[in-house]
């Protein structure tokens, strides 16, 4: 569905109307999207400004990533990281200077600051002295990156202060900066992840995080991978199976597996054959025509597994609404959105297991900011979406010991028919009650499903990522 002011924020002449008169119209940015399939350097020709604190502990591998993936760098200020800047743009044959500051007439695609050897409190001043004096170079839809350490790993009371209060710090600034269609996300590093950080900086800065702000995630070494990061068709060759895919989001991000390479599984309920079986073909992938709250379905899909050779990845998309307040909820209503959210999603990982996932495997759950914060007529609903990441605290450490990752994602509130037929007030209130003041399109949640489900994505397990907008409700 369309939103008319993200539309009229595209006129020029509107926009200018609108502020000459001084009426109170949030026009939001229109968001910089990224365009099909993945780059080999999806920042070439962009400039990102790098700070840091003292003592930063990640500047190699920030250097390499940026220029790895084609962006031009300035250094603020990091003197003693600047052989490790020069020698990674040197074999990238990317430009690198350093600077006391970002010159006015420069506009940055990003901003990335290495807050890891911050310790101190005092020492927090680095972050606010970088970002003031060059958040205005900042272009519209640009991106923050910050990257911290996690806090409490042997580093004492007040270091693990410092690191989590740059958590909040970036939180805010997302806050602040969407408006111009701008993100603000925060990576943190745990002992041993270091070298891990390349695939999900360089996806946090990419045009396909767009309606991704305001998050941490964790990168870590828990799950195993050997070998170099593929970063074009990263998942060529590999079969994975969505359900739900049929329409929606789960259409979505069958396409963008698809274009990344991947053998998709086509798997929707037998009423949506027809339009499960029209995408599959569209995308060389396979139907899968199936009610996942069926007592056999778990294993029907095992069966599907061992006679493909077994699933790289399985997106747990299929889900259902079924609003009502609670004393005017009956038990079907309860019971469906609990089965077919949470029960269906137990039973099939239960029955695959590890002998259907194939080596280096990715398991996405979908939950929900209703799971996190909870909505009003929604106590079905959000108690399926809150179960999920009880699965994800539980389960992912023990996957990760079999080089599988779980993650999850979070959706706000996206463009798709169950959104579009929720009353206008409600609708328009979801909307603005974010940090990019809209609404997302399906192919946001695409992209971030599928970098959870490509090989980078080895960083992250048991991680939650709304994809929100940086929405207003919840953590």
């Amino acid at each position: 569905m369309s939103d008319y002011l993200v539309d009229l924020g595209t006129n020029r002449r509107a926009r200018t109307v609108i502020k000459k008169l001084g009426l109170p119209v949030p026009l939001p940015e229109k968001l910089r999207r990224g365009d099909g399939p993945w780059a080999a350097r999806p920042l070439e020709g962009e400039t990102v400004a790098v700070g840091g604190g003292p003592a930063g502990e990640l500047h190699a591998e920030i250097a390499r990533t940026l220029a790895a993936a084609g962006a031009g760098t300035l250094l603020v200020g990091l003197d003693e990281a600047a052989s490790a800047f020069a020698e990674a743009a040197e074999a990238f044959a990317r430009p690198c200077r350093g600077v006391d500051s970002v010159p006015e007439d420069v506009r940055l695609r990003a901003l990335v600051f290495d807050a890891s050897g911050i310790v101190a409190v005092e020492e927090l001043q680095t972050l606010w002295a970088f970002f003031h004096a060059n958040l205005a170079r900042l272009g519209r839809c640009g991106r923050v990156v910050v990257l911290s350490r996690v806090p409490g790993e042997q580093r004492g009371a007040e270091a693990a202060c410092a690191q989590r209060a740059v958590e909040g710090f970036v939180r805010s600034l997302g806050k602040e900066i969407g408006a111009r269609g701008s993100t603000a996300n925060l990576l943190r590093v745990a002992d041993g992840g270091e070298a891990r950080i390349e695939a999900p900086l360089r996806w946090f800065l990419d045009a396909r995080s767009a309606f991704v702000t305001t998050q941490a995630v964790t990168v870590s070494a828990a799950v195993a991978w050997e070998g170099p990061v593929p970063f074009e068709r990263p998942l060529d060759q590999k079969n994975v199976l969505v359900t739900g895919a049929a329409r929606g989001i789960g259409a979505a991000t069958a396409r963008r597996l698809a274009e990344e390479g991947a053998r998709v599984f086509v798997l929707d309920r037998p009423d949506d054959v027809d339009a499960a079986a029209m995408l599959a073909r569209s995308l060389g992938g396979v139907p899968v025509a199936l009610d996942i709250t069926d007592p056999g379905a778990a294993e029907a899909l095992l069966g599907l597994a061992t006679d493909h050779g077994g699933f790289d990845a399985v997106v747990h998309n299929a889900g259902v609404t079924r609003d009502k307040t609670l004393k005017r909820m009956d038990a079907d209503r309860w019971n469906l959105a609990l089965d077919v959210n949470l029960g269906a999603v137990l039973r099939i990982i239960e029955a695959l297991g590890a002998g259907a996932m194939r080596r280096d495997a990715r398991l996405v759950v979908l939950s929900s900011v209703a799971g996190i914060a909870g909505n009003f007529g929604q106590t079905n609903y959000a108690a399926s979406k809150a179960g999920l990441l009880g699965l994800l605290e539980v389960e992912a450490p023990r996957l990760a010991a079999s080089g599988v990752a779980l993650n999850a994602i979070a959706p706000g509130f996206i463009e798709t028919r169950m959104t579009a037929a929720i009353p206008t007030a409600t609708r328009e209130g979801a909307r603005r009650l974010s940090a990019l003041s809209q609404g997302g399109q399906p192919v946001d949640v695409a992209e971030a499903i599928t970098f959870l489900c490509s090989p980078g994505a080895a960083a992250l397990s048991g991680q939650l990522m709304r994809v929100c907008g940086g929405a207003l409700i919840g953590a």
